[in-house]
Order: structure tokens, then C-alpha cells, then sequence
């Protein structure tokens, strides 16, 4: 059998599989959830985390499975009201994070129009930006810094956008001013797609490649791992403006990615 063959019969075992699952997680455990975050069951607290908070963390947590990405928390996220910021790769970021901290991500408007990821998105608390728009970006930035004044983390991809993952970015300062005016503090993550990061090129849209085409072919992909790397925060008073915590931020992700 030639390894062509042999790769075809492998994906298409796996959408054989695949695909009644996430059929189930959409049909029957996403109803569940959304009862679970309606008054009044939403206001319940189980260990300190509101319910429905719990039940987008094991939602997500679930569709990776459902894709066969096994995701790995290495580290620990701050239980504080905090600004988290990671390098992006793909859509999948924002589901492997909601499935080990919830967080109100900043995430470019066309998401939201996205079957499924867009709409749990946008019931996970998202904040839509409107890319190349100042007066959208200063609009996120004042959400952001209410939501962390009320006791709320957000997260942000301060690279602005997927690079196909190779290598990392340059991060934007100005998304950090949100974190100086609440004086909240800074926590980088890091996503590594594979062991040591050597499905990160895979995970990433290919040339061309949409939304719902790359969802088709990560959901035929073979297995692999996500970790998801809690690195040293910058605490309020650690660096001075939102340059210098922009760049601290870049150089702690940076250090434990895969050289590009």
C-alpha cells in the first residue's frame, strides 16, 4: 500500500470517528451548556468559578478532544483579574485557552460570523475589533480596562494577527494600555502545537486557506498535543509603560517557542 493510500485511509478513519462526535458536542452537550449559563443556574458558584464560566471551560476543553487535541497546562494562570496575552496560531488559540482559564478575548471581527467558533465566542464574553480601525481599537482597549477594573481577565493576541507559525511577531504596544490603566498585571502565554511545538506550522491556516477549511482538515488531522505555557507575570510596577511590557511580554513567549 503506498503512503499516499495509507494517509488517505488514516483521515478518512478519523472523520469516520470524528465527526459523530462532534456532531454529539454540538447537538446535545452545547444545549446543555447553554441551559447551564442561563439564570438562574449561571449565578452558582462551584469552587470559587461561576458555573457558567465552568461549563465554556469544559466545553472547549471537549472540542479540542473531539479534534484529538490533547491540551496540556504547564504552569499556573493568576486567579486575579489579569490581561493574559499569547502568540497566535490559529483559531484553535482561543478554544485552548478557554479550556483551562476563562478570559473575555479580543478577537477580529470576522470570527463572530464564523459557524459555531464565532457564536460560542461570542457567548464566552469575546470583544470584537474592527482591524485598522483606531476608533474600534481605542473602544477595546476602554472595555478591556472596564471588564479588569471589575474583576475580569481579558485576553489579547498582541501580534495582531497569525503568521502561519513560523516565528513570532512583533506585539503592539498600544493593546497593553488597557493593562497600565487598570493597573492589572500582565500574564504572557505561550501555545505549543505538538511535542516541542512541531505541529505549530500545521495547526496554522495554510495559503489561502479559510475558516471552515482549515476546521475540515485539522478535524482529519493526526492526534497532537497543545500546551499551554503560564509564564512569570509582569506585575504592576515590574516594567515601566506599555512598550517595556509589550517587549518583556514578547521576550518570555519567545523564549520557549520553536526557533522559527
Amino acid at each position: 500500500m503506498s503512503a499516499g493510500r495509507d494517509h488517505s485511509l488514516l483521515r478518512s478513519g478519523r472523520y469516520l470517528v470524528r465527526v459523530p462526535f462532534l456532531a454529539w458536542h454540538v447537538l446535545i452537550d452545547l444545549p446543555i451548556v447553554l441551559l447551564m449559563m442561563m439564570p438562574p443556574a449561571a449565578g452558582i458558584r462551584i469552587g470559587g468559578m461561576r458555573l457558567e464560566y465552568r461549563m465554556i471551560r469544559w466545553w472547549s476543553w471537549m472540542l479540542m478532544r473531539v479534534f484529538g487535541i490533547t491540551v496540556r497546562s504547564v504552569g499556573r494562570p493568576l486567579p486575579v483579574a489579569t490581561m493574559f496575552v499569547a502568540n497566535h496560531v490559529s483559531w484553535v488559540d482561543i478554544v485552548v485557552l478557554h479550556s483551562q482559564r476563562m478570559m473575555g478575548f479580543v478577537a477580529k471581527r470576522e470570527i463572530a460570523g464564523w459557524p459555531l467558533i464565532g457564536w460560542m465566542a461570542a457567548r464566552a464574553e469575546t470583544i470584537f475589533h474592527q482591524r485598522g480601525s483606531t476608533e474600534s481599537l481605542g473602544g477595546v482597549v476602554e472595555q478591556m480596562v472596564g471588564r479588569l477594573r471589575n474583576g475580569q481577565s481579558v485576553g489579547a493576541f498582541p501580534e495582531g494577527g497569525t503568521r502561519g507559525g513560523r516565528g513570532l511577531g512583533p506585539f503592539h504596544a498600544r493593546i497593553f494600555t488597557a493593562a497600565v490603566e487598570a493597573n492589572a498585571p500582565v500574564q504572557p502565554v505561550a501555545l505549543r502545537y505538538g511535542e516541542g511545538g512541531d505541529a505549530q506550522t500545521r495547526v496554522a491556516f495554510q495559503p489561502g486557506e479559510n475558516f471552515m477549511q482549515n476546521f475540515l482538515r485539522l478535524l482529519g488531522d493526526p492526534p497532537c498535543v497543545a500546551d499551554v505555557v503560564f509564564l512569570e507575570p509582569i506585575r504592576p510596577g515590574d516594567a515601566e509603560g506599555r512598550r517595556r511590557i509589550a517587549e518583556t511580554a514578547r521576550e518570555r513567549i519567545a523564549a520557549v517557542l520553536p526557533a522559527a
